[in-house]
């Protein structure tokens, strides 16, 4: 249930931040919306939530039908919301990168390497700058870090790099990654400072 309440909360958090609601109205959601989601079990150590916060599978046996498929909602509504905090928006067909509810502290503080699995299936290392933090979409490696202006740098599948103003991954790029041509390698998001 609070993996649901989070998850409105966000929505209507981000429809007043849309919709350039007054900002003290968007400062309560927000607030609202951080307290939810610390009080979420996966935030919270075993001793405190009293058993283990988590357990991100379905109890439904192999050779049966759905059982108890309530933990699987819960890791979908999860999902949704760090979709959401990322600012991953798709409108008619362009994905825009807007995080407005990121917090400073999900950048890496430090460097250090990274593992994912790229659009050929194959295990890809990278090594992740301080004051950055990523993420995967259409397995695209997308790299936020925080800078003094906005803009989008994708790296192209034969080492080029193309530079976007803003934070839309106009055509053609987009409808690249969404069909997984593999022409992109890595999405780099530059930021302006966050809360």
């Amino acid at each position: 249930m609070v993996s649901k309440l989070h998850l409105a909360v966000q929505e209507v958090s981000l429809e007043a931040i849309k919709n350039r609601a007054d900002d003290d109205l968007i400062a309560v959601l927000k607030q609202h919306y951080y307290e939810i989601g610390e009080g979420i079990g996966i935030h919270k150590t075993p001793a405190r939530y009293g058993a283990f916060p988590t357990d991100p599978y379905s109890h439904t046996p192999f050779h049966r039908g759905a059982q108890q498929p309530g933990m699987t909602g819960q890791v979908k509504e999860d999902i949704l919301v760090q979709w959401g905090e990322f600012g991953l928006q798709v409108d008619a067909g362009i994905l825009h990168f807007s995080p407005v509810l990121l917090k400073k502290q999900e950048f890496t503080e430090v460097p250090r390497r990274i593992d994912f699995i790229d659009v050929k299936n194959q295990t890809v290392s990278m090594e992740l700058a301080e004051k950055s933090l990523a993420f995967s979409v259409c397995q695209v490696p997308v790299i936020y870090r925080m800078s003094t202006e906005d803009g989008i740098e994708l790296v192209l599948k034969d080492g080029s790099v193309k530079k976007l103003t803003g934070h839309q991954l106009v055509d053609p790029y987009s409808r690249m990654l969404f069909e997984r041509t593999g022409e992109i390698s890595e999405i780099r998001v530059s930021l302006k400072e966050l809360e």
